[in-house]
């Protein structure tokens, strides 16, 4: 929103009984639009890494592999039979200590609290996309498989060539689910101090009466957020749509 139109919007919004003062406000307005941005860029890399994490774990999965299969299988329920929050305190709690002690100090730690946010949502809805993924892969025809298998493909190629291409088109709607379920879980940064929109928003409500106007705010931001994500989804759908398959 333009500067020039703040002072209007405050002034319209007092008058129905809203107070966005912090606006109006260069070090507030600054620390609440920069959450956002570290929203957004929590969505983005979380988002990007879990699907990776997701396709490594469905192919092991896969694989008929038992030394690969059970650990992948334990991972998987691991990660999504336990609270998400509670896995952030953990690793930021618990495991960050660890590696400070075995790299001589928290000054020495690379990991701060923003990577263990991105490290812990890409491994719990990275294990949710793996599920998806997996019943995508077993979904792919048996006959494509055996002409795969006729043309000489090795497991790695038909993996990599036909059944991961395939099984992301037909995981593609609970991905985006996935992923919009992602995107609104960047909120638990907030609990350890990641300083992404949620967490902005109560550092300025802290010093002033507004609780009801930034969690407007918030509901907002999240809103669009999702909404995009749900419709970025919905667009690669279509794209990926095959003959023969759905509408």
């Amino acid at each position: 929103m333009p500067e020039s139109w703040l002072p209007a919007f405050v002034a319209a919004a007092k008058s129905v009984g809203l107070n966005y003062g912090f606006l109006l406000n260069a070090f507030e307005r600054a620390a609440w639009l920069n959450g956002v941005a570290v929203s957004v860029e929590l969505s983005l890399l979380s988002i990007a890494s879990s699907l990776a994490v997701g396709m490594a774990v469905a192919a092991a999965l896969t694989s008929g592999r038992p030394w690969l299969a059970r650990p992948a299988r334990a991972f998987v329920e691991l990660m999504r039979n336990t609270p998400t929050l509670v896995q952030i305190f953990c690793a930021f709690f618990v495991l960050n200590m660890l590696v400070s002690q075995v790299v001589g100090g928290p000054r020495n730690n690379p990991l701060t609290a923003y990577a263990w946010v991105v490290i812990v949502l890409s491994l719990h809805y990275g294990a949710y996309h793996a599920e998806a993924l997996r019943a995508g892969i077993e979904a792919v025809p048996k006959a494509m498989r055996e002409s795969a298998v006729s043309l000489g493909f090795s497991r790695r190629e038909r993996l990599l060539h036909i059944e991961l291409p395939l099984a992301v088109r037909f995981a593609w709607p609970s991905l985006t689910n996935n992923m919009v379920d992602l995107v609104k879980a960047t909120s638990l940064g907030s609990a350890v101090a990641v300083g992404e929109v949620t967490y902005a928003s109560l550092m300025i409500w802290v010093n002033g009466d507004n609780v009801l106007e930034l969690m407007i705010f918030v509901f907002l931001v999240y809103a669009v957020l999702t909404l995009f994500v749900a419709w970025m989804g919905a667009w690669v759908e279509n794209r990926l749509r095959m003959p023969g398959y759905g509408q």
